[in-house]
């Protein structure tokens, strides 16, 4: 119950006859959808800046953005970043500086994570030849 929080409450009755009740209460509460995109791995954006350094400073604000990001679906998503395509399977393909890199994602809204599936220049992109199974 990721989006849950739950409150304790104990609480002492009477009856009219003098008689003490206790009662433990558990409520829950389903908070909004207020939770941050987590990605799964920043050590993928590190490991392939520190082979490719011109990448770093896209790959950080991309990462930044997406990470303080709350997207329910591609339409939130173009709000921050309009150059994002949906390829199908959950996968979604970011340009990066220019169009001179790709990284493409699964995105799994409901549980707001990011899985990063591939980050290459667009050269190493086009040889891939079943996207949608990255």
């Amino acid at each position: 119950m990721r989006n849950s929080v739950f409150l304790l409450s104990y609480r002492n009755f009477y009856t009219n006859f003098g008689k003490q009740f206790h009662i433990l209460e558990i409520f829950i509460i389903f908070a909004a959808k207020n939770h941050v995109m987590h990605i799964i791995f920043k050590s993928t954006i590190v490991e392939y800046y520190t082979k490719h350094p011109q990448s770093k400073q896209p790959l950080e604000d991309w990462y930044i953005i997406t990470s303080k990001s709350n997207w329910q679906n591609l339409s939130d998503i173009r709000k921050v970043f309009n150059n994002v395509d949906y390829v199908g399977n959950d996968r979604y393909v970011f340009n990066i500086k220019g169009n001179d890199y790709r990284l493409i994602v699964v995105i799994h809204f409901s549980r707001g994570r990011v899985f990063i599936r591939f980050i290459g220049t667009h050269a190493e992109n086009d040889k891939i030849t079943d996207i949608q199974n990255i």
